[in-house]
């Protein structure tokens, strides 16, 4: 009997305007049962994305972009889309040009300010108080040498309603509230929160957002267990560090005390969380038939990919409003 054909492995690639900011999702799909997707559109996540602008290139497969248009998503052709290569100056960009894309956000840091790249080497510092379970009142001396960090920590306990009938005012208070999980996503993320100075920071912010959450969700559906699933949002985020500041990524995982699995992971790419950081990068790249291998060893399905694709977009989103509204 032969096997049903599987949907299409998508992925949401985010798109940057010309001021460097993400501002888009273009879709990106490999070879597939196109009907099989009918299910991905229909899923509350993936309907959630309206709230940004949606693309899908003008050579789409018809049938497939007949179903993007009716769910909202326009068509956008080749000159639409710049890929500037390595670098990116906003002040070259051809005419006809809205949307950048490619990997210019990967290159080699700008030269920071000293307070810039002060704030960043707090923020690592903290990330390795908080994975070698250091004491609240060590993480919370570091806080207080960073007034925008710290402003921003107690803004995100207040703003998610942890702090109940009252605000929350100190840092240790927060701290307890937050919690451990909870406050290690949070410094992850604003590693790579907006910079002045930087203008990689943004896309770099959304890239790791939708790796780590990705990760995250695939080693749900893969039946890994909650530890090594938030471990799978950490291999994300810590995947460009090295990107971030310039440096071999093991020489900054060097100081950080993190767990073996994520550690195989990033160097080596070994282990389920090493195969499944290697599946969304192969996906970034459109390499579809790499990523369906690692799914199928995995025991993953596309349409559980597709899913967490678009979950972990979402995620993304938040996180780049929330850095947005932060800067």
């Amino acid at each position: 009997m032969t096997a049903p054909a599987q949907a299409p492995l998508i992925f949401l690639k985010v798109v940057a305007d010309i001021r460097s900011k993400p501002a888009a999702l273009l879709f990106d799909a490999g070879p597939g049962d196109v009907p099989a997707l009918a299910p991905l559109f229909e899923d509350e996540a993936f309907q959630s994305l309206a709230t940004f602008p949606r693309l899908y290139p003008a050579s789409t497969d018809p049938v497939l972009a007949e179903q993007l248009q009716a769910a909202g998503w326009t068509a956008v052709a080749p000159g639409e889309v710049f890929d500037p290569g390595q670098t990116f100056d906003p002040a070259v960009v051809p005419a006809g040009v809205r949307w950048v894309g490619g990997d210019w956000c990967l290159s080699a840091p700008p030269r920071l300010g000293a307070a810039q790249a002060a704030s960043r080497a707090l923020a690592l510092q903290l990330v390795q108080c908080v994975a070698s379970d250091a004491d609240n009142h060590e993480i919370e001396a570091l806080l207080r040498r960073d007034p925008a960090l710290s402003y921003h920590l107690l803004r995100l306990v207040n703003s998610l309603g942890m702090g109940a009938t009252r605000k929350i005012t100190s840092f240790s208070q927060a701290l307890l509230i937050l919690g451990r999980s909870q406050l290690r996503r949070w410094l992850n993320l604003m590693l790579f929160a907006a910079r002045d100075g930087d203008p990689r920071s943004a896309m770099l912010l959304a890239r790791v957002a939708v790796r780590g959450r990705a990760i995250e969700l695939l080693a749900r559906a893969a039946g890994l267990d909650r530890t090594t699933q938030e471990q799978g949002f950490m291999t994300g985020m810590f995947s460009l560090l090295g990107t971030l500041f310039g440096m071999p990524l093991p020489e900054v995982l060097a100081p950080l005390s993190i767990g073996e699995a994520v550690h195989a992971a990033l160097l080596d790419h070994d282990g389920e969380l090493g195969a499944l950081l290697l599946a969304i990068e192969q996906a970034e790249r459109g390499e579809f038939d790499r990523v369906s291998a690692h799914l199928a060893a995995l025991q993953v399905s596309h349409q559980e990919f597709n899913q967490a694709m678009a979950e972990a977009s979402v995620f993304m989103l938040g996180a780049v409003r929330e850095s947005s509204a932060s800067a």
